[in-house]
């Protein structure tokens, strides 16, 4: 097994053909074959099924893309560092960064503004995802630090500062009858459209429990990923939502208000890096300035 190798597997998943696979990387669509061929006999497993000229990708090779996806990365990093000694200069420090998909649009620009600043000659990789892989990213140091959703155990290798608390609220439109309550409980969304974020989530499987105890059949309109896309389906009326008050006071902005959800429930959030394996400067410095900006984030409006 070697990097071309992976490098096929990984522009074949984005192209789903061999002729575009080859194209994309330089190379004959036979190489392209051959190559894809050896790497499924160096690891003794299928990662396509060949369907009258189609390649269909087997679950197994998803799972081995997620590790080829890591190695790339790692050599990608190596390359350019290579290529800043080869010059006779370190060139740009690089600091990466995992974030949860809702704190992209406003949080990550305001977070990066002053730093930036402050750390000019840095080059910043920010990665979108799920707590889960935001956990994996800081163990196999694809990253440098993470921000996440604080559930039980932390990853072996990794260490976990608190940084943001937040608890249940239920995020209506300013108009509705809803809003005129100063708490929100379960009965009071009975036959109530809801917006709730994607199931088998840990806080997601809580509220559906605290539905089922009061026996509230719930109303679910729409089920979504991102609390950024919660809140603005709420703002256009299409719904109630209920999820953490960190995350709803990041969209403060929207014709959105926000009220205690009953049974109260709590969550609490974290900066996550590798144990044992102290922050560069540049490093740090993000991590003072993601710190700064949720503070900011948080003051009531």
């Amino acid at each position: 097994m070697n990097i071309r190798q992976l490098e096929v597997l990984r522009t074949l998943l984005a192209t789903g053909s061999t002729i575009a696979t080859a194209k994309a990387m330089g190379l004959s669509q036979s190489g392209v074959s051959r190559m894809l061929q050896q790497l499924e006999s160096d690891l003794s497993i299928s990662l396509f099924v060949r369907d009258r000229g189609r390649l269909i990708a087997t679950p197994e090779a998803a799972v081995l893309a997620r590790d080829a996806e890591n190695v790339l990365l790692a050599v990608e990093r190596m390359a350019g560092h290579a290529e800043d000694l080869r010059n006779g200069a370190l060139g740009p420090e690089i600091v990466r960064i995992g974030l949860p998909s809702s704190m992209w649009e406003n949080f990550a620009p305001a977070m990066l503004i002053d730093y930036i600043h402050d750390f000019p000659g840095v080059r910043i990789e920010t990665f979108f995802e799920t707590t889960t892989a935001i956990n994996r990213l800081v163990e196999e140091r694809v990253i440098d630090i993470g921000f996440l959703r604080m559930e039980g155990e932390s990853g072996p290798g990794i260490e976990i500062d608190r940084v943001a608390t937040g608890e249940s609220v239920c995020v209506v439109p300013q108009d509705h009858p809803l809003a005129e309550l100063e708490e929100i409980t379960v009965k009071d969304l009975r036959n109530v459209p809801l917006i709730l974020i994607g199931r088998q989530r840990p806080n997601r499987m809580t509220l559906d429990q605290a539905f089922r105890r009061a026996g509230v059949k719930q109303m679910v309109k729409i089920e979504t990923h991102t609390n950024s896309s919660a809140c603005s389906y709420v703002a256009h009326g299409l719904g109630v939502t209920i999820i953490s008050s960190f995350y709803a006071n990041l969209y403060r902005d929207l014709p959105v208000v926000q009220r205690p959800f009953l049974p109260r429930s709590k969550q609490e959030f974290g900066l996550a890096r590798a144990s044992g394996v102290p922050l560069s400067i540049a490093a740090q410095g993000l991590s003072d300035a993601l710190k700064k900006q949720i503070l900011l984030s948080q003051k009531a409006s």
